[in-house]
């Protein structure tokens, strides 16, 4: 080692090099923060939507709410209010909030979205024996079944218990059903009217199948030039048809006539079948109307 030193070259060279390493660490150690600041840095729990359970169903089971975003302009989607008849709407409903778990940045910073997936939850336990998630292979494929679990447990058709023209019986295809013993009689159906009157949504979305139409609502004032735009939104985006008016039979007391009354933008977007999800038409659709408030 001294015989190093002794060679004057090699002494400046690691004179030299220490200095550089010293310059360096000296450098380094300012940008470091002071040691009582160097903590472990806690990382968030993902604590995900906002849950609530809005009502209790005939048969007990829970109506459930999952509301994700702060913003203040409220868009409400349903799914399930036809049960099992319709469950790909439920199903539907639940693969856009897996999406929303992925991707929670496609709510706008000036949103805030509510998903009902299921208002109907006793019919669709009927076909699935299944309460809340449940799979395509759980569904029963008895077509009498299928058509029975439309209705709740009191065999109404929920989508007669609102109060637009509501009365006790109305139609479904060429079927008389029951419309309740009053409007809102049914628990499913108070819980849609309760969601709806404590947060006065900017719009609602209700899933139902099978049409692939998405539908204006009226009840005795005219169509809401908001129902318009989102209808036509959602339509051009998802690829579905578009009509100002349900014209296939008459009925009464549905639950998008009802918000119209109340001067609730609301659309029915009917899927093709009831056996298909068409979630990556639907999510089209719902960016659509997304954007479109998102500009509001």
């Amino acid at each position: 080692m001294r015989s190093l030193f002794r060679n004057p070259i090699v002494t400046i060279i690691l004179i030299l090099a220490v200095s550089a390493v010293g310059v360096f660490l000296i450098f380094t150690l300012k940008k470091l923060p002071p040691p009582e600041i160097m903590q472990p840095v806690e990382i968030p729990k993902d604590v995900g939507p906002k849950q609530e359970v809005l009502g209790i169903s005939v048969g007990g089971r829970k109506i459930e709410s999952f509301t994700y975003g702060t913003g203040t302009t409220h868009v409400a989607f349903v799914g399930g209010i036809h049960g099992g008849y319709e469950w790909n709407s439920v199903l539907l409903a639940y693969q856009f909030m897996d999406y929303l778990a992925k991707y929670p940045s496609v709510v706008p910073e000036n949103l805030r979205i509510t998903i009902i997936p299921n208002a109907n939850p006793d019919a669709v336990f009927k076909v699935t024996g299944t309460e809340g998630r449940f799979e395509i292979a759980d569904v029963s494929t008895n077509a009498d079944l299928l058509k029975s679990a439309r209705f709740n447990a009191h065999e109404v058709d929920l989508n007669r218990n609102f109060d637009c023209n509501w009365k006790p019986e109305s139609t479904w295809q060429s079927k008389t059903v029951s419309a309740g013993t009053a409007a809102f009689s049914e628990p499913e159906s108070q819980a849609i009217k309760n969601f709806a009157l404590k947060n006065s949504p900017s719009a609602v979305v209700f899933w139902h199948s099978q049409a692939n139409t998405v539908y204006a609502s009226e009840c005795n004032d005219g169509i809401l030039p908001v129902t318009l735009d989102i209808m036509n939104s959602y339509a051009a985006a998802a690829g579905y048809q578009t009509s100002q008016v349900f014209d296939s039979y008459a009925i009464t007391g549905d639950a998008e006539g009802w918000l119209a009354s109340i001067k609730i933008p609301a659309i029915t977007v009917e899927l093709k079948t009831h056996e298909s999800v068409e979630f990556d038409q639907n999510l089209a659709g719902i960016k659509a109307v997304l954007n479109y408030f998102s500009k509001k």
